[in-house]
This record gives structure tokens, sequence and C-alpha cells, in this order.
């Protein structure tokens, strides 16, 4: 049992692309529907929630009936504006269901560089969290691009939710991924691949296990995961990185139960 977990009464949870989404691009209404219910329920028990989502350019390339992701910046930019409507609509549909009020954040990397933008969003997010309101953040991705003057991209989702999560002050990050935790080599490849259930340091060593991105539509993999992992565990954050297909999943983790992976120091 993970005792330590039993406590954590702000979380931020991070959904990703291929978890959000069929392989054939289209919507997995029914695991967003679980997943309003599942935060709804918590934060009627008194938890505070923060949801970081993925998505929105995937679910564009599904509207549209795009086969690959495009290269083209500006491209990508219009999809995010696309999909980024669309998942909204979708997400604020569901969780009116169960009567849970939401809001949109788009973050830029500004959030980290500035301390008057920091400070903002700390403020936004502590506000929504004392009107009940959950906060679904996603990457500003019709600005967040390498070329303008500043570095205002994060890069993935997994480094975002970690930068929310040590704004927030969260007691614990979830990574709810297409996969069912870190394993020392690819267990798609090897039946003999085992599992961490808890890492306390990310060691070269657990760097070169990593692979690259996931999936077509999304810009993650384990390797941004872990180097996220890294940045929350230098501040003293703890995160688990478990398997999203069941968001029921939430609940066994604030349970202390041993189901995916756990960053955390001693």
């Amino acid at each position: 049992m993970r005792n330590e977990l039993k406590n954590a009464r702000r979380i931020v949870i991070k959904i990703g692309t291929s978890t959000l989404l069929y392989d054939n691009g289209t919507v997995n209404l029914r695991l967003i529907d679980e997943l309003a219910f599942t935060i709804t329920n918590l934060m009627n028990e008194g938890v505070e929630v923060i949801l970081v989502t993925s998505g929105a350019i995937g679910v564009a390339m599904g509207q549209l009936r795009l086969k690959t992701r495009p290269r083209e910046v500006e491209r990508q930019q219009a999809l995010a504006a696309i999909g980024q409507a669309e998942l909204m609509n979708i997400y604020k549909q569901r969780f009116n269901a169960y009567t849970q009020h939401v809001a949109q954040v788009l973050l830029t990397r500004d959030v980290v560089d500035y301390e008057t933008s920091r400070e903002n969003v700390s403020n936004t997010l502590n506000a929504l969290l004392d009107l009940g309101v959950l906060a679904i953040i996603n990457e500003n991705d019709t600005v967040s691009i390498d070329e303008l003057d500043h570095n205002t991209a994060f890069g993935d989702n997994d480094t975002l939710s970690v930068i929310v999560s040590i704004v927030a002050n969260a007691d614990l990050l979830i990574i709810l991924s297409d996969v069912d935790g870190f394993y020392d080599k690819n267990p798609g490849d090897f039946a003999d691949a085992k599992k961490y259930d808890k890492i306390t340091e990310i060691t070269p060593e657990l760097l070169n296990q990593a692979g690259g991105a996931g999936t077509n539509v999304g810009t993650g993999g384990m390797l941004s995961k872990l180097t996220a992992a890294e940045t929350l565990l230098k501040n003293d954050g703890k995160l688990v990185i478990a398997l999203g297909e069941d968001p029921k999943i939430i609940n066994e983790i604030l349970s202390g139960e041993n189901v995916g992976t756990l960053f955390a120091k001693g």
C-alpha cells in the first residue's frame, strides 16, 4: 500500500491524446464520461482537482479525417484552434451532466519564465478551486511555437502538467497514459519486461530505457514522462503514471493501491 497518497487533497490529473482518442482518430466519449463522473465525485468529497488535457490537434484531425499530423506549424496551429473548441465542448457537456462547472485555461511557458505570469496563474487556479470549478488546462498551441522571439512552448503536456502541479502546490500528479507504468523494457516487445513499482531518482539508465513519442497524433512518450518526473522530484512532488483506459483507477491510486508506477523521494 502507498499510504502517503491517501492524504492527497489537491491533485492534478493529466490525460493524453492516445487515451482520449480511439485508434481511428474518433473521440472516446465513454472514457470522457467516466472521467467526468470520477472527477466530479472526488470534488464532491472535497478533493481539489485540476485537469490537464491533451488532444486538441488529435480531435481536429478526427473531425477533418486527417490520417497524419501535418508538419507545417501554421496547420498545426489551425488544427489546435479547431480541436480545442470541440474538446472543451465535449468536456463541458459531460461535466454538466454531473452538475460540475468547468473553466478553460490555456497556458504558455511564460508561467515559468515570468514571475508575474506565474503568480497570475496561481491566483486564477486558487480562485477556481475556491469556487469549486474544475480548471481544464491545455497549452495555447496557437501561439506556443519555437519560431517566436521568446520561448513560449512547453513542448508536450507531460511537462505542462508538472509545471501546473508545481504552480498549484499539488500533493500529487496523476498521468493517465496508454501504458500501465514504466517498464525496464518495452512490454509490447519483451514478455519478460518488468514494471517499476516506485522510482525515487531518474538515472541515465532509466532514460536509456525510455522510448520516443507514442502515437502519430500525440507528442509525448515515456521519455517525456521521465523528464517531467525528474523535474517534479526536484521540487519534492509525487507522480503516478497509470493506465488511463478506465478513469476509476484514479480512485485506486488515491486509496493507496499499488497501481502504475509511483515517482517519489524516499
